[in-house]
């Protein structure tokens, strides 16, 4: 039974978590080795209940007792009678692994020790531990009170168990639970590369503009951003980041390939709506790298990214990262697509993705465009 649950880092991810479990009735207590963010993370928290409370969301009763049962501290010994810690420091492995040394030091063998990393191998994290059968990964995505999806990832050496619990608890949370094998990425940031990847690729051969390719996707393929709108939206510096990772997680494998183009963006601070600049300039939404001659129209350019997208997903079910099912919950609930992709590459025909697919890989000779097994298997 998971009774307690502790934070380790309590940033706007750390607050946001720890939230949903006091919510549904856990005691928490939030560490951090910085009391100024201890401070803000317990204003963030008495803030987000004044405004639940105008909003009618929460009674004043209900957001009371959510702040009661949250603590905050700087010494890390008062986790040691946690059922449940949720390790949310920076992306970080050595960092990470460092801390997870501490914790793992002071708590239970009875106590489930997870991550929120994003990318980075939870089995190289459980290494570190004294039970590394109690350890896996769990991927809140942000903001996490809001966003249902919950990636829930064992490593190699955790017990089926410590996997079953973490999917029931997530459940119990209102969240909605996938499993992913311990891959580069998951299942949402290994899947969503090439609606980044095959844009900017697009983009930097000179075939389309930005604003015509987020138009296509939003206009035929009924996204709520287009894929420069949405890079500008999270931020180049973090947007890159996550695609150099998975690439270098992959081996260089060319289906990963991070654009110059967005790294020389990051490089002169053009981060996107958070410095005012990116492939736009805010608030005009100017386009700001014009002059690209439209050789593809949006029909073309959407078939393209979506046989990427399409071929990406079925990859990872062909590989056992994930199932159909978790991949269209995944990219549902992970990133707002209006369709799950396996799904919606059934309906639009797996075969005309293999064609779109084999065109390409004829025409580029590169294996970027192979075709995954799962469409030749057909």
């Amino acid at each position: 039974m998971i009774n307690k649950v502790a934070i380790i880092g309590s940033g706007a991810m750390g607050t946001g978590i720890g939230q949903v479990a006091a919510a549904n009735g856990c005691e928490v207590i939030f560490f951090d080795a910085i009391p100024e963010t201890l401070v803000h993370s317990r204003q963030s928290l008495s803030f987000t209940m004044q405004s639940l409370i105008v909003k009618n969301k929460i009674s004043e009763a209900d957001a009371a007792d959510i702040i009661t049962r949250s603590k905050w501290t700087n010494t890390l010994a008062d986790i040691a009678d946690a059922d449940l810690v949720v390790e949310a420091i920076i992306e970080d492995i050595q960092i990470k692994r460092s801390m997870l040394r501490e914790v793992a030091a002071l708590v239970s063998e009875n106590c489930i020790v997870t991550s929120n990393t994003s990318s980075l191998s939870v089995t190289s994290l459980a290494s570190v531990l004294k039970y590394p059968n109690k350890f896996a990964g769990l991927h809140f995505f942000n903001p996490a009170p809001v966003m249902k999806l919950v990636e829930v990832i064992p490593a190699l050496q955790t017990d089926s168990d410590v996997t079953s619990t973490l999917t029931q608890l997530m459940a119990q949370w209102s969240k909605v639970p996938v499993t992913a094998r311990d891959t580069p990425g998951f299942i949402v940031n290994r899947v969503a590369r090439p609606y980044y990847g095959e844009a900017l690729r697009i983009f930097d051969e000179g075939l389309a503009g930005c604003t015509a390719i987020d138009e296509a996707m939003k206009e035929i393929g009924g996204f709520r951003m287009g894929p420069f709108e949405l890079m500008d939206f999270i931020g180049h510096d973090v947007n890159y980041r996550v695609t150099e990772s998975v690439y270098n997680a992959m081996y260089q494998d060319p289906r990963y390939k991070p654009s110059l183009t967005q790294r020389s963006l990051m490089e002169a601070g053009w981060l996107g709506r958070k410095s005012g600049k990116g492939f736009y300039e805010y608030p005009e939404l100017k386009e700001v790298l014009p002059g690209r001659k439209e050789q593809l129209n949006k029909m073309q350019i959407f078939e393209r990214i979506f046989a990427m997208l399409v071929n990406e997903a079925a990859d990872a079910v062909y590989l056992n990262v994930c199932s159909e099912e978790d991949v269209d919950k995944a990219m549902k609930l992970g990133t707002n697509y209006p369709r799950g992709l396996m799904e919606w590459g059934k309906e639009y025909g797996m075969d005309k993705v293999a064609a779109t697919m084999k065109s390409l890989y004829e025409k580029y000779l590169e294996d970027r465009y192979r075709p995954s097994a799962y469409l030749t298997s057909i």
